[in-house]
């Protein structure tokens, strides 16, 4: 349809097959991942063949918003408001995620069962020493929350230079913080079938360290496509940020119940 003849400041979405193969993506894959976890015959790779076909779909699906924002101008304001008071919702969604392992880690640890010992941690388990690595990586997101703010801070001032410093340093220092979780899981001295305290510790640090490298992806992708962003217009940019503020305050508080509190 014209432009011209549009009355409304809203982007009515062409049909997309996206939405429905996505749908199908995500039952594989969780039905891959669970045919995996039971050993089921060819289970990994079900796995396998269904992350990779995700990952094909969002990567079209998002494609296409792509050549609507900045090839067809389609993101009025009215439309960034919209798609700013999405991400806020998905960020709710995350946290509502996260405070499901907040809440079996303190049921557990609050009032340690008979089964256990009725201490915590559990006899046998020795925790993290919470100022050693866990403290490094915690100083390594807050720079890095500080340089993807002064990236954004560049970007609306319009310095270009600045920018892909900005970017360059954060990525860099997501980068540094998965190694260093990726070193601290390989030397664990407990495992994620220890007992409730593996398996709340595994499942809230094991999905905070996938969400910082989603968000590092979130990150890269828009520094490979930050010419297309404008002073006013970079909503991708913004919810790269939000969601990256969002890994580091959930971090802070592992870092101070799981790691710190947790081990006393």
């Amino acid at each position: 349809m014209d432009n011209r003849l549009q009355r409304h400041p809203f982007h009515l979405v062409t049909p997309s097959p996206w939405p429905i193969f996505a749908s199908l993506a995500a039952l594989l894959l969780t039905l891959g991942a669970v045919m995996y976890m039971h050993n089921y015959f060819l289970g990994g790779y079900l796995l396998f063949f269904a992350f990779l076909y995700l990952l094909g779909i969002v990567t079209l699906w998002w494609r296409d918003v792509i050549r609507e924002a900045t090839f067809e101008g389609k993101h009025t304001l009215r439309v960034q408001t919209g798609l700013k008071i999405g991400v806020a919702l998905f960020i709710v969604s995350e946290v509502m995620f996260f405070f499901a392992f907040f809440w079996a880690f303190f049921h557990s640890s609050l009032a340690p069962a008979v089964e256990i010992g009725s201490v915590w941690p559990p006899a046998g388990i020795h925790p993290f020493d919470p100022w050693s690595i866990p403290a490094l990586n915690t100083l390594i997101l807050l720079l890095s929350g500080s340089t993807i703010t002064y990236t954004h801070h560049a970007m609306i001032n319009g310095k270009g230079s600045l920018v892909v410093e900005g970017f360059l340093f954060t990525i860099l220092l997501a980068l540094t913080f998965t190694v260093l979780q990726g070193y601290e899981y390989f030397n664990a001295p407990f495992n994620i079938s220890d007992g409730i305290y593996g398996s709340t510790f595994f499942m809230a640090t094991g999905f905070h360290g996938l969400h910082v490298l989603i968000g590092t992806i979130f990150i890269s992708v828009c520094f490979s496509r930050y010419t297309h962003f404008t002073r006013e217009h970079h909503v991708g940019f913004e919810a790269a940020v939000w969601y990256w503020h969002f890994v580091d305050v959930v971090w802070l508080f592992l870092f101070v119940t799981i790691y710190w509190w947790g081990s006393l």
